[in-house]
């Protein structure tokens, strides 16, 4: 039972957290062959997400965008509600203001992973609806931001603070967002569930992305939770583990891995030419 095992997992790990069930939770494996019904699964996670609640802890919120397949994730200090929202999507500010305004949360930071190709970011219209939001970026990644994160660079949303890792590769400003207190890690495009970020446009190198994996992303702690900035199976959360045991590309070797993106033969990116002007200049348009 994948889905509940993952749960479990992220239950246990969250004790002092609140914690909130993936929006894209509906889209687990369930029925007779998964050995479990959806109404079973969204009764585990309801049970160990009110076991999750924590007067000291943080708000997290997975949401999901069904046209580009992309993740943003809300997270804030339960205390202070000083918020961080990662790799909005433009089309979805109104969903994301409402879910901010219900759990009134000050949102301090949207921070983007890198330059997405796929996507118009919702950072700049996010930046003009609520005062005092800034953006955030890799300054290697060549689009406009208020502030320009480097490797080993941090930021922070009350009590809580993230370390920026630079995971170039899929692009050259790529970068992956370590939690180390909570074990968890945002991985971008730099590494998806059983999967990876292409590497055939944008600075696109598989040699500089297995590197990347390798030595920053799956050398973290086997349990970290990973989560990624798309999914395209209904899956919404991996980890360290999974990956070095599971990842069908990324368990080859650098060269086998380097042959397969190279001969993916991937369709050209439906949005790259609207997305891309558009995210040089924060998405505002």
């Amino acid at each position: 039972m994948p889905a509940l095992n993952t749960l479990t997992r992220v239950a246990g790990r969250l004790v002092r957290s609140s914690f909130a069930v993936p929006q894209a939770l509906g889209k687990v494996s369930t029925g007779p062959a998964a050995g479990v019904s959806l109404n079973q699964t969204l009764l585990q996670a309801r049970c160990m997400c009110a076991a999750a609640a924590g007067p000291k802890g943080f708000i997290f919120r997975q949401l999901f965008d069904h046209t580009s397949f992309t993740y943003s994730y809300l997270i804030a200090d339960a205390n202070s509600k000083e918020a961080v929202l990662i790799d909005p999507v433009y089309e979805l500010v109104s969903r994301d203001l409402k879910v901010i305004n219900e759990l009134g949360l000050n949102l301090k930071l949207t921070v983007n992973t890198h330059m997405h190709a796929d996507h118009v970011t919702g950072s700049g219209k996010l930046k003009q609806e609520i005062a005092g939001c800034k953006s955030v970026i890799s300054k290697y990644s060549g689009a406009q931001a208020d502030i320009y994160l480097d490797d080993g660079d941090t930021f922070e949303f009350g009590k809580f603070k993230m370390e920026a890792k630079k995971t170039p590769g899929h692009t050259d400003g790529c970068m992956t967002f370590i939690w180390h207190e909570q074990g968890i890690a945002f991985t971008g495009d730099a590494l998806l569930i059983r999967g990876c970020g292409r590497t055939d446009f944008q600075q696109g190198n598989p040699g500089t992305l297995y590197d990347s994996v390798h030595n920053v992303i799956l050398s973290l702690p086997p349990d970290t939770l990973l989560y990624p900035a798309h999914d395209y199976t209904g899956q919404s959360v991996t980890t360290v583990a999974e990956e070095k045991k599971c990842n069908p590309r990324l368990t080859k070797s650098k060269e086998e891995f380097i042959k397969i993106m190279e001969n993916l033969n991937l369709p050209y990116p439906k949005q790259i030419d609207r997305a891309i002007p558009l995210n040089k200049v924060c998405g505002v348009f």
